[in-house]
């Protein structure tokens, strides 16, 4: 056991403890910090339901807990009430939800992600039966940005990322994106990637800009590359026991919270990714960064092909029906 479970246990054991006395007080756990997409979010969701009950909303950043499988963990076994997490760790869970890996599947155009998670039924109906399987009630799904590749050395084209260790989060498909792409793929929890790129044991990574700023990872990288291929994904999910034991009327007006901070969301992020990469100029003006033309993203969009293939083979047992689904959930929110 390492020293971060063991404080990750502890904290935990402390929440566990405190439960009966705090009856009203539900604990929200997620992956990044309270001033970054998933922190808006949280807040807004907390702002909301105590705003229309007499509940309390905690809220647990990324840290304070462990790392994604401690808060998962927690989530399931009714420790907390409430986690958010990208499903690029809960793959090995749900591997269904692999699909948000597949590289230029999702739309680039705002509007129109914005509408595909809203209505999508592959998200709102083929899902949730997916993570109930696993303890968790889905409440929602939310892109939060555009995935920009952060590295040591240019990438203009797949060769460049040869023999580049690329962090990727443990999700299998991710692992065989980043192989299609011609690189070294390196699963790594997100508390080891800044010391991993400082010294030189990976020389890549990927996430949106507002993160890419707000974690630094920009001290230790030389380029940004835009090559379009994904807007990271992230859902927000309940302990179903949890969930299915509250009123119908606690039930709905977790629902409206959830909608409200989704419209929040959505509205946030608008014009978030370049004020994110004029920050990151500002802060290191020699930082390089390179939006690939068309014809520049043409090879790296030709592996997206096999990457699906893998999904059909490793992504469970309705990845066949969860990606037809998409993918009609997708034109549809293209004809607007």
């Amino acid at each position: 056991m390492t020293y971060k479970t063991v404080l990750a246990t502890s904290a935990a054991a402390l929440l566990l403890g405190s439960g009966a006395a705090i009856a009203d007080t539900w604990r929200y756990a997620f992956e990044e910090a309270m001033d970054e997409v998933q922190g808006k979010f949280a807040q807004k969701f907390k702002e909301e339901v105590e705003a229309n009950s007499d509940h309390e909303i905690q809220l647990f950043p990324f840290g304070t807990l462990g790392e994604s499988a401690d808060t998962m963990e927690q989530a399931q076994s009714g420790i907390l009430q409430f986690v958010d997490q990208s499903p690029g760790f809960t793959g090995a869970l749900i591997p269904e939800a692999q699909v948000f890996f597949v590289p230029y599947l999702l739309p680039q155009d705002d509007a129109q992600l914005a509408s595909f998670f809203k209505n999508s039924k592959a998200i709102n109906e083929m899902f949730p039966p997916l993570y109930a399987d696993q303890g968790l009630e889905l409440l929602t799904m939310f892109p939060e940005g555009e995935v920009m590749m952060t590295t040591t050395e240019p990438v203009e084209a797949p060769a460049d990322l040869d023999e580049v260790k690329f962090r990727v989060m443990t999700n299998p498909l991710l692992v065989e994106s980043y192989k299609a792409f011609g690189a070294t793929p390196t699963p790594l929890p997100w508390g080891e990637v800044y010391g991993s790129l400082q010294t030189g044991i990976i020389q890549g990574q990927e996430n949106p800009a507002f993160f890419i700023e707000s974690t630094k990872m920009y001290e230790v990288t030389d380029y940004i590359t835009r090559t379009g291929h994904n807007n990271f994904t992230t859902a927000v999910m309940a302990n179903k026991e949890f969930y299915d034991g509250l009123s119908e009327e606690d039930q709905a007006m977790i629902d409206n919270a959830i909608s409200a901070a989704f419209d929040y969301i959505i509205d946030y992020q608008k014009g978030l990714t370049e004020e994110s990469l004029d920050k990151i100029m500002e802060a290191k003006p020699s930082m390089t960064i390179t939006d690939l033309s068309e014809e520049q993203r043409a090879p790296f969009m030709e592996t997206a092909d096999s990457v699906e293939g893998e999904f059909l083979e490793i992504g469970g047992p309705q990845a066949q029906a969860i990606l037809d689904q998409l993918k009609a959930d997708l034109a549809a929110a293209a004809e607007g």
